[in-house]
């Protein structure tokens, strides 16, 4: 089967209500069409999501997204200087365009276009929006490469596309827009710095995070007991580090130049691979708590099962 084939293949198993695999730039999605509680229910069902978990809708354009929401200047600004991008943009939902499961039972959405060009080929062809969380178990690592993804959940998918190792590794940025100023509810490679020179000040709102997926306390976790800012990893540990690494048993690291951007990319498939050699402990380096070492680091305290 050659590309166009599959694009329209999985067009069309979407338009009939199935899931396929939806490679992006962040990580591999489980996706379906948004408007069909039996589709979005199989999806919580495949990955044991807990049902308040709110999904993110993924559109091709802001045409397609300002008939699933409440548009506003906020989103119109942002829209232009990120999508398609690593942004999901939380609005107020337009009745009837997106079913309930799939809002978590909310009055809101997260909408985003995914910078990733087999993606945007298959959800181009649509006129609904997809649901597209991360293709795990609910709480695992997220797949970033076809083959974890259908370890993961292949076998409730009528597709798998393959768009190769995703680029950015890492879940997408999501802000609130429904408030009297923007707030950030996770972090990701779009940092607040980015969206504040762009729109200015944020607010901190706590009360919304129940608006964002990914919000659980324990999340993108291995098997393994994991443990991080680990300067001293323990005896018999598998030891992943962050630049310069003195521990020569271990051959695991993010990003031996202390790219951040880099260590982003390998975060999840280094997590994977570590867990799958069964070790009594996974030890993670420190990351810098800067820039996108704060989405890093919001990663490894979830996975570690602890919220800083």
């Amino acid at each position: 089967m050659n590309h166009n084939q599959e694009v329209i293949k999985a067009r069309q198993a979407l338009d009939n209500g199935a899931l396929i695999h939806l490679p992006t730039e962040t990580v591999y999605g489980l996706a379906g069409r948004c408007d069909r509680e039996e589709t979005v229910a199989s999806i919580f069902a495949l990955k044991g999501r807990p049902a308040h978990n709110p999904l993110i809708v993924h559109v091709a354009n802001t045409d397609l997204a300002k008939t699933l929401s409440h548009w506003n200047e906020w989103a119109e600004i942002l829209t232009k200087h990120f999508w398609p991008g690593p942004l999901s943009l939380v609005l107020p939902a337009r009745q009837g365009k997106i079913c309930l499961t799939a809002r978590g039972g909310l009055d809101t959405v997260a909408l985003r276009s995914p910078d990733h060009k087999m993606a945007l080929e298959v959800l181009s062809g649509l006129d609904f929006g997809v649901v597209a969380p991360s293709a795990n178990r609910s709480g695992r690592p997220s797949p970033t490469d076809q083959a974890a993804a259908f370890e993961e959940t292949g076998s409730g998918v009528a597709m798998s596309l393959d768009g190769g190792a995703c680029k950015v590794g890492i879940e997408s940025t999501v802000i609130s827009l429904i408030g009297e100023k923007p707030a950030l509810l996770r972090t990701g490679v779009i940092t607040l710095a980015d969206l504040e020179a762009i729109i200015g000040p944020f607010e901190n709102r706590p009360d919304q995070a129940q608006l964002s997926p990914g919000r659980l306390s324990r999340h993108y976790a291995p098997k393994s007991p994991l443990i991080i800012d680990c300067t001293h990893p323990p005896e018999g540990s598998i030891y992943i580090g962050f630049g310069y690494n003195p521990y020569t048993q271990s051959t695991l690291n993010l990003s031996h130049c202390g790219s951040l951007s880099e260590a982003s990319h390998n975060l999840f498939r280094l997590l994977r691979y570590a867990d799958s050699l069964n070790p009594s402990v996974i030890a993670v380096a420190p990351i810098p708590h800067l820039g996108l070492g704060e989405a890093i680091n919001d990663r490894l305290k979830r996975a570690a099962g602890y919220v800083g």
